[in-house]
């Protein structure tokens, strides 16, 4: 039996999140178009018959402008630090810039077992020549290649979770996951990542489940655009996060969205919604 953890690395949308969500086969992570969307070390688990892959989809590499890329950059390094496995992604479509071929140089004299990966393959016109593994979530394509290559480096050893156990985040997480991550598509531009989900309440009996949230941002005139004419958007959002709640409990659920302003929340509170 093979059993270890794979940190996956790369630059802010280098399909991190996608490639955890694929090969899992569940929505643990937010995917969207906009960069950063991660901001917690996110744990995705796949079971074989005679292996066990603890992913950890980590945030986007950047340089730190406030506590929160802090926070997301520490992620970073801590997977790295627990892992058996380094997964790096690059975005085939684009030009690699000076600072990720040091850093993927970097990595290469630090890390034993790395597996360098271009992503988004199904992609025309790409941008760079790499000889090595290229994959593509959109068509699957080499995804079961990598899932042997990375079986290969781990560690004989038993399996560390259940068989039926597919991510470490609970359900209240993920719930405000997939609110924050439907903000992110909805709302374009006029609001870049100045948002947080806190789950003030979360109820769940045989039947239902009752949640109650708050989205948080940082200004005035961002309330309005969250709640959208006529409180549109924010129903839009509701509808969405309750249908995937369904589906993940299989119980009737009902939710009610609110919408707060913390203008330091970045800075000042970052704690009181990443911890």
């Amino acid at each position: 039996m093979k059993c270890g953890y794979v940190a996956v690395l790369g630059q802010p949308n280098a399909g991190k999140s996608s490639l955890v969500n694929y090969i899992v086969g569940e929505e643990v992570a937010v995917v969207t178009h906009r960069r950063q969307t991660t901001r917690n070390l996110i744990l995705g688990v796949l079971n074989g018959d005679d292996f066990q892959i603890i992913f950890m989809d980590t945030p986007g590499i950047h340089h730190s402008k406030n506590l929160l890329d802090k926070f997301m950059n520490k992620n970073v390094r801590s997977a790295v630090a627990g892992a058996d496995v380094v997964l790096y992604l690059f975005d085939g479509s684009k030009e690699m810039d000076e600072e990720e071929k040091q850093y993927i140089e970097n990595l290469t004299t630090k890390v034993q077992n790395l597996i360098l990966v271009q992503t988004k393959s199904d992609k025309k016109n790409m941008k760079q020549n790499f000889n090595g593994l290229k994959i593509s979530t959109v068509n699957g394509e080499n995804v079961d290649e990598l899932i042997k290559q990375i079986v290969k480096y781990l560690p004989e050893k038993e399996r560390i979770f259940d068989e039926d156990y597919y991510t470490d985040k609970s359900v209240r997480f993920l719930v405000s996951e997939k609110i924050r991550g439907l903000l992110l598509e909805l709302i374009d531009k006029e609001i870049p990542h100045g948002v947080a989900v806190e789950i003030l309440s979360f109820q769940e009996d045989e039947k239902t489940v009752k949640i109650e949230a708050d989205i948080i941002c940082e200004r005035e005139q961002h309330k309005g655009i969250i709640i959208g004419k006529g409180g549109c958007l924010i129903k839009k959002v509701g509808q969405e996060t309750r249908k995937f709640v369904e589906d993940l409990t299989e119980k009737k659920c009902f939710i009610n969205l609110f919408v707060k302003v913390d203008k330091d929340w970045r800075n000042g509170h970052i704690e009181r919604y990443y911890n």
